[in-house]
């Protein structure tokens, strides 16, 4: 029941020169889906990443990580390997042997190294990779390379997620048409503290390799760090950035023409793909936006909102559309800011003015707050009067339906 989400129409997605995609149904956990995605890139394609910071990381993402790192010597990534219905996490050794030979599987089919392929997984942690199946599936996916399949790509990595996730935007940069197309999935366990579950964006732009792992850390700061469900770091949050290089504009520096304008894109596709997943949250009903104000500093506003977001008695009352709003200021004063002045706080509900002044505010009425819950999307705000830092978080809120998916999951 995703919240003003509609399915990605394939025609809007936009094919980026120098990179195509193919799918497979590899029955990897469950039978006549999509569950097996192959991404092929150009030579001179410029890839970067980000990565969870969960400590029991899965084993593509411990391969992931190598990989790339020999990209910074002036290796390159030819290929991205994505599997969903299991997540190779929590398998040890075994499970980093089958990350390495799925890479070489495809590299041999390729005619590339191993070391340029990436390998992606996601779904149910603890158990072991089913190889057969997913080598069994690479040369149909092979097969069904082409740059328009972004539509069957956005699928091919869905787990719980009810709607594919995908973005496309295109503009004239310093004179050149510049395309930015991504995929995302996620739906629960979602704080990324990096990135999404899954998400891959590419434009055909040059961008230099040193500039784009400082881009790719941005736009997830930008968007998917910025995103909350359940307030749970996943074990194989990725999120890759590629450049293929194969369109006109070409960028080595922030200061070079066209620079921002890209930046801007990349992260305008991002913003799309985060928000999409929190839409999609696994039993939403509400989308609600957390805006804090006039703080001290970014980390500051960024604990205050995370805070309101994570609560299950916040997240309970928006979907009960129950106006027990003093659950938000509980929030507010938990958040770990020590020398709040809650005298000084000023919260708003959309349109409606809830508290001020350490209380609730002379004007409000109950039914006015109750009206705002109601709604399908919310925008909480508040101002803490310590300075001129802000954030925004995107969250929703939490349901009997979100209880019910996560029990049946392995079901």
């Amino acid at each position: 029941m995703a919240v003003n989400l509609l399915p990605p129409d394939p025609a809007a997605l936009l094919p980026v020169a120098g990179l195509e995609l193919g799918t497979a149904r590899a029955q990897i956990r469950k039978p006549g889906r999509r569950d097996l995605l192959v991404v092929r890139l150009a030579p001179g394609a410029a890839v970067a990443g980000v990565f969870t910071r969960n400590r029991f990381c899965a084993a593509p993402v411990q391969v992931c990580r190598e990989h790339l790192a020999q990209t910074e010597a002036g290796g390159a990534i030819r290929a991205l390997l994505v599997n969903t219905g299991c997540a190779n996490a929590g398998t040890g050794q075994a499970g980093l042997a089958d990350a390495r030979a799925s890479c070489e599987a495809l590299a041999k089919l390729l005619g590339c190294d191993a070391r340029q392929v990436l390998p992606f997984s996601t779904g149910v942690i603890l158990e072991p990779l089913p190889m057969d199946r997913l080598l069994g599936g690479l040369p149909a996916a092979i097969a069904d390379l082409a740059a328009d399949r972004w539509a069957d790509a956005a699928e091919a990595i869905m787990t719980t997620d009810t709607i594919p996730k995908a973005a496309s935007a295109r503009a004239s940069i310093a004179g050149r048409s510049v395309t930015v197309t991504g995929i995302a999935k996620g739906a629960g366990m979602i704080r990324p503290n990096m990135a999404t579950m899954l998400g891959f964006a590419a434009t055909d732009a040059a961008v230099a390799p040193a500039l784009l792992r400082r881009w790719v850390r941005e736009a997830a700061d930008a968007s998917f760090n910025r995103i909350t469900v359940d307030g749970d770091t996943s074990t194989n949050d990725s999120f890759v950035l590629a450049a293929t290089g194969a369109g006109g504009l070409r960028v080595e520096a922030d200061s070079d023409p066209g620079a921002a304008e890209l930046k801007a894109l990349i992260i305008d596709v991002a913003t799309r793909l985060a928000q999409a997943i929190v839409r999609d949250g696994e039993g939403a009903t509400k989308f609600i936006s957390i805006r804090v104000e006039q703080a001290r500093d970014v980390d500051e506003a960024s604990a205050i909102a995370y805070a309101i977001a994570h609560s299950p008695l916040v997240k309970t009352a928006f979907f009960a559309s129950d106006p027990n709003l003093g659950r938000i200021l509980a929030a507010i004063g938990y958040a770990g800011v020590d020398d709040l002045d809650v005298d000084r706080i000023e919260l708003f509900l959309d349109d409606v003015h809830v508290a001020t002044a350490g209380g609730r505010h002379p004007a409000y009425r109950e039914e006015d707050g109750q009206r705002v819950m109601k709604q399908a999307e919310i925008a909480i705000r508040v101002v803490l009067a310590r300075g001129d830092a802000a954030t925004t978080v995107w969250t929703c809120d939490l349901s009997h339906d979100y209880v019910s998916i996560n029990a049946d999951y392995r079901s």
